[in-house]
């Protein structure tokens, strides 16, 4: 990759509702947990940017029924802030999270840059309203979220709802097929949606490419990955909040993130949902790192 590169760290946890046997979710540690094993050295960035994050917390929004909504949507509006001001034009972002729901700030950030595309890749939808969710975590709801689906707080931050157009997105990788109602809400919408039956029937390559001509065929200011780890299978990513067992390879993930992100319409890619108190010795870090790397670099 020819262009510059920025990271951008926000180790947000306040999507998550913790299990019984944590203190709080690890998925805070992963920008740490990165640099350890010389993500940021490899990748070599112009800047390195991080945003702090609150504490955690199982505070539960009345309102919108989502738990920690309030400090989430504070984060959001300061992660939106300091994207803008920190980004430079043409320059490729990495962002390291944290859980899916960083995903708000960014959104509200590109919003206020233009009409963009979003490739959504994940081991779930995460489109959803708070009422089918078992945790009322926002990091199930993310996508849900960004479209305009739920509470008008969390839906339409600054008067921006919606912050992607449902029919600007593909929704990509989902293994969580069994739940009717769950599937149906994604299946009744206007995003492009390939489960992960229908990824593997398109073809991988061929999922990227016919995203980058709905980009390209619609005038898109540019468009943005979401990289959920979850989308692997389970033998080669367990460390994650919510584990599937089918999922995808790395040569999989290679053929479909390569064209992504060599397109200079690419805002960038955030990796979500790692949690290193699951993978204590780095067994399963070390090769995602690897490839990525590969990915981004080569």
């Amino acid at each position: 990759m020819k262009r510059d590169i920025n990271i951008f760290e926000f180790p947000l946890n306040l999507g998550l509702k913790k299990k019984d046997h944590e203190t709080e979710p690890g998925v805070r540690k992963l920008p740490d947990w990165f640099r350890k094993f010389d993500f940021h050295q490899e990748i070599n960035p112009q800047h390195i940017f991080r945003l702090e994050a609150p504490d955690y917390s199982m505070e539960l929004d009345q309102e919108s029924g989502v738990l920690n909504a309030g400090s989430i949507i504070e984060y959001a509006q300061k992660q939106a802030n300091f994207i803008s001001e920190n980004h430079t034009e043409g320059t490729f972002n990495i962002m390291l999270g944290g859980d899916c729901s960083i995903l708000i700030g960014t959104a509200l950030a590109l919003k206020k840059l233009g009409n963009y595309g979003l490739f959504y890749l994940d081991g779930h939808t995460d489109f959803i309203p708070v009422s089918l969710s078992e945790t009322a975590a926002a990091a199930g709801l993310d996508l849900a979220i960004i479209t305009g689906m739920g509470h008008e707080k969390l839906t339409n931050i600054q008067g921006l709802r919606p912050y992607f157009l449902e029919e600007n997105i593909f929704c990509v990788g989902n293994a969580e097929t069994d739940d009717e109602e769950y599937v149906g809400q994604i299946i009744n919408s206007d995003i492009h949606y390939f489960d992960l039956y229908k990824l593997r029937k398109n073809g991988f390559r061929k999922t990227a490419e016919d995203f980058l001509k709905m980009v390209s065929s619609k005038a898109l200011d540019g468009f943005f990955i979401h990289l959920d780890v979850d989308v692997l299978k389970d033998e080669l990513m367990p460390a994650v909040d919510s584990r599937m067992e089918d999922g995808i390879d790395y040569e999989n993930l290679r053929d479909m993130l390569k064209p992504l992100i060599h397109s200079p319409l690419c805002f960038g890619i955030q990796i979500t949902v790692l949690d290193p108190d699951y993978d204590e010795n780095g067994t399963y870090t070390k090769p995602f790192i690897k490839h990525l790397i590969q990915l981004i670099k080569k």
